[in-house]
């Protein structure tokens, strides 16, 4: 039996969860999330927890058990409190802000970049140099952060970079004096 599967989920107050003929959709105070749901796995609602059972031991249907459970978890705790990603900006003249709903980010490139957000995901400036990313959908923000992070990744000989916030990078030694 997957572990992570037969956990229960607690559905908040406030947090609606229905299911529909291999669809769920989960609507709370922050929006609404749907999810396309295998037919081998089978949802119980009791009360305010839902537990999902499965009717077969085929290694497919294993997977997409723990899978299934974590991905309506993950939309249950997304409309009631959202996901946010912090990143940090570190180098001489490195800095971002926010234009409108877009992230303009200046990276030591000639020009500056301009950042536009999918539909569901905020940007949030805290410094010139952190800002985070918040959303209801936790792969849509991950996904975007990852993106923002790609057009600057930390370098090992000085840091500079966008890394995520309590990223730990490895600093390497520079050149030496030859003998």
């Amino acid at each position: 039996m997957s572990r992570v599967g037969k956990k229960p989920i607690v559905v908040p107050s406030g947090v609606s969860v229905k299911f529909d003929a291999g669809t769920c959709s989960v609507k709370g105070p922050k929006g609404e999330l749907h999810f396309n749901m295998s037919d081998a796995i089978a949802p119980t609602t009791e009360g305010n927890t839902i537990t999902f059972s499965r009717n077969s031991e085929d290694k497919k249907v294993r997977a997409l058990h723990g899978l299934t459970r974590a991905h309506i978890a993950w939309m249950v705790e997304g409309v009631a409190n959202g996901f946010t990603k912090n990143l940090q900006i570190e180098g001489v003249g490195y800095k971002v802000e926010l234009r409108g709903k877009n992230l303009l980010l200046s990276l030591g490139y000639s020009h500056p970049i301009l950042f536009m957000p999918p539909d569901g995901v905020e940007f949030a400036v805290a410094t010139p140099t952190a800002f985070s990313v918040k959303g209801i959908n936790k792969h849509l923000v991950g996904e975007v952060a990852s993106k923002v992070r790609k057009l600057r990744p930390p370098e090992p000989y000085k840091g500079k970079g966008i890394r995520y916030e309590g990223e730990y990078v490895r600093r390497k030694a520079g050149k030496s004096a030859g003998k």
